[in-house]
């Protein structure tokens, strides 16, 4: 990629970010910039929450064909899944989200030519970090042989395992890809390629599960071949696409340099997300230890899916107040940055309120859509109440992790994540479960403690930040990227 030295100096000479001279705390709200603020976070929210959902929908198919073929291959496929999962996507996912402060923050900046860079030392990075997850994969079988799986799954799921490494590099791309989209406010191109990705993927996987003899390890071929296929399309887009065209001016070898600061944020970036992940597939070992593990587990799987995907909604919410917040403080706009959180913290709570007065309106019939047994029902009945008070308190703490990665608060929200999962959150659910009894019930009340803690922890950083200051670091952030990649190229 060239650029002009003259450009380059012109840049360097002059400050990126001509700061509003009106303080943050010195305005007043005026309705017009509220109305314009919730206009442009709904409309960047609507296709998150799709790309979110549509994603989520490509293992969840594959696993649906593979339910086909036997209780044995489908508990393989879902303990691959789960493995899959704990063990790449969730750290993938969380490395590429350090993207939204980078990308988020350049882009406020008009350093459009950083968003390139950027893209391609993350992807160079995820990729690398893939290899040894790759090894992980593929030894799955042994792994939960060594934990004291059934031997039968266990080889299931680790044939499942290894015909999904292909996907695992291509999930790393698509993330940064989506970042990289997302943070421009492209938003609508992903949604397109997702719902064609989707589509596509249900007569590829009828096409490899019952047509070439392949059975399950179709669905996991499926899956690679749906995920390289998001990517291409994506990186089509990127390349072609006029939208891009001061953003992405070609490869460059600027991305190899620099990878250092792309590491230390990316690093709390995926700690931040798998210390939140992992504590919920802790919950689900923790049911089997519980008495009448059977019907535990079951209800735990119903109440896991069903917040799952209530969860994309404050997830989409959280993606657009990142992107408004990043972008904000790029461009030396604090007060515009403060704005932002107010107006998604308050969607967080009408989201909230609507969701939970649905989960508890349909809590008695809820339980028919997975199990025709009368015990399950009644027990998810009883759980739904609870369930409406965690998707209350995740939808808020959701919003204020996206507040966080716009600021570029990851490390500190690893703190927080660990101190309320691990040090509150566990702790308590086995305190409920197995000491007071209250059961599988027990478990979720922990995580609601667990849910207090973050959602509190981060409400009083974010109430207390000055953002005056917020949007200073963004610029020496942004302005020390650039002098960089200019003394470097």
């Amino acid at each position: 990629m060239e650029r002009g030295d003259q450009n380059q100096s012109a840049s360097l000479q002059s400050p990126l970010i001509k700061h509003s001279h009106s303080s943050s705390s010195g305005r007043g709200i005026e309705r017009r910039e509220v109305i314009e603020e919730v206009k442009k976070q709904l409309w960047l929210a609507g296709p998150l929450i799709s790309v979110t959902l549509l994603n989520f929908c490509l293992s969840i198919i594959s696993v649906m064909f593979v339910g086909h073929l036997g209780e044995l291959s489908l508990s393989g496929a879902s303990m691959a899944t789960s493995f899959a999962s704990v063990t790449g996507f969730s750290l993938l996912v969380g490395m590429a989200s350090s993207l939204d402060t980078f990308c988020g923050q350049s882009y406020g900046a008009k350093q459009y030519h950083m968003l390139g860079i950027h893209l391609q030392r993350a992807m160079f990075t995820l990729m690398i970090v893939s290899i040894p997850l790759a090894i992980i994969w593929a030894n799955t079988r042994s792994i939960l042989t060594f934990l004291g799986q059934d031997p039968e799954i266990a080889a299931e799921a680790g044939s499942y395992a290894r015909f999904m490494l292909p996907s695992l590099f291509a999930y790393g791309l698509l993330q940064c890809l989506n970042r990289f989209l997302q943070t421009q406010n492209i938003v609508f191109p992903m949604m397109c390629s997702s719902a064609i990705t989707t589509l596509l993927h249900v007569l590829i996987c009828w096409i490899l599960v019952f047509k070439s003899g392949l059975g399950n390890r179709g669905a996991a071929v499926a899956n690679s071949i749906s995920y390289w296929l998001n990517v291409t399309i994506l990186s089509l887009y990127v390349m072609f696409s006029p939208s891009c065209a001061k953003s992405w001016t070609g490869f460059s070898k600027e991305a190899l340099h620099n990878i250092p600061s792309f590491v230390r944020l990316a690093i709390p970036s995926a700690v931040m997300v798998c210390l939140e992940m992992w504590s919920f597939e802790l919950m689900v070992l923790l049911s089997g230890l519980l008495p009448n593990p059977k019907l535990e587990t079951s209800v735990l799987s119903i109440c896991l899916n069903t917040t799952a995907a209530a969860w994309m909604i404050p997830f989409g919410l959280s993606g657009a107040g990142s992107i408004r917040v990043s972008n904000e403080l790029g461009a030396g706009r604090p007060w515009n940055a403060r704005l932002a959180v107010r107006v998604v913290l308050v969607l967080a709570i009408i989201e909230g309120i609507i969701v939970g007065t649905v989960m508890i309106l349909v809590r008695n019939i809820w339980g028919y859509a997975y199990s025709n047994e009368v015990e399950v029902v009644e027990y998810v009945a009883t759980m739904f109440p609870i369930l409406a008070a965690s998707n209350f308190l995740d939808g808020l703490q959701c919003v204020l992790s996206g507040t966080a990665r716009g600021c570029g608060w990851q490390k500190i929200g690893a703190f927080v994540n660990l101190g309320s999962y691990y040090i509150v959150g566990i702790p308590s659910s086995i305190v409920f479960a197995f000491v007071l009894h209250i059961g599988g019930k027990g478990l979720w009340l922990g995580i609601i403690c667990a849910l207090i803690v973050q959602m509190c922890s981060l409400m009083i950083i974010t109430i207390r930040t000055d953002w005056d200051q917020e949007a200073k670091k963004a610029t020496d952030r942004v302005y020390n990227s650039v002098t960089l990649e200019s003394l470097v190229s």
